[in-house]
């Protein structure tokens, strides 16, 4: 079994009729949009916020009822994926293009729930994936400088797409910067990156995950709680 699918299938078990729940975005969340519209056809009674226009297509697919954060700020239940997981489940996520959106729902849902496959745990963040920082257009090259006057970073790129940069779906460019040992103070760097003018926001997302669902190919899950 695809473990991004077990992990899916699994966090909807947390959805109960009447919520409110935020639909991340990226290749496992698209497990769980699916699960969640067969269980929308099965009388389900939710209201959805998607955090990328991708997600929103899909779930207006399977029929599942989106509303805006304008008509509803608070968020009951936020499931989403990562890219990475600590050991104390801190979090990189954005290789999907979509981190302002995920983590501005996240930060306004009352339980917030991560899935991923076992490849997505690592002992220290910053150690496999990138870390994408999402920067206005217009002052990208100075975020740039900023960041390679640190010389914390092995490497550091404006993500490509095409015969161009990425866009968001924010309109925003993504730089993803890679660090040669790790990161070992997520709160420091999530916070020291975001003060940086042209710094829209980063994909760091501290103490945004209060339960993380590893699925496995057997298709077992493992459920792990913030300390």
């Amino acid at each position: 079994m695809d473990p991004k699918e077990v992990a899916g299938k699994k966090a909807t078990e947390y959805v109960n009729s009447g919520m409110v729940v935020g639909l991340g975005t990226g290749s496992t969340a698209v497990h769980l949009i699916r699960a969640l519209g067969e269980r929308v056809a099965k009388g389900l009674q939710i209201q959805a916020v998607p955090t990328s226009e991708a997600s929103a297509r899909l779930a207006k697919q399977v029929g599942i009822e989106l509303i805006s954060l304008e008509e509803n700020s608070v968020v009951d239940l936020t499931i989403d994926g990562a890219d990475e997981v600590d050991p104390t489940l801190q979090l990189i996520k954005g290789l999907g293009g979509a981190l302002l959106r995920e983590k501005i729902v996240a930060a306004a849902s009352t339980h917030r729930i991560i899935i991923v496959d076992p490849s997505k745990l690592v002992s220290e963040l910053g150690t496999r994936a990138p870390l994408p920082v999402e920067v206005v257009p217009f002052g990208w090259p100075v975020v740039q400088r900023f960041l390679v006057e640190e010389k914390i970073f092995s490497d550091l790129r404006l993500r490509p797409q095409g015969g161009g940069p990425f866009v968001t779906d924010n309109g925003n460019y993504v730089l993803d910067c890679r660090f040669p040992k790790g990161i070992p103070d997520p709160a420091k760097t999530e916070s020291w990156l975001n003060h940086l003018p042209g710094v829209v926001e980063n994909g760091l997302f501290v103490n945004m995950a209060d339960i993380v669902i590893v699925g496995h190919e057997d298709g077992a899950c493992r459920v792990m709680e913030r300390p």
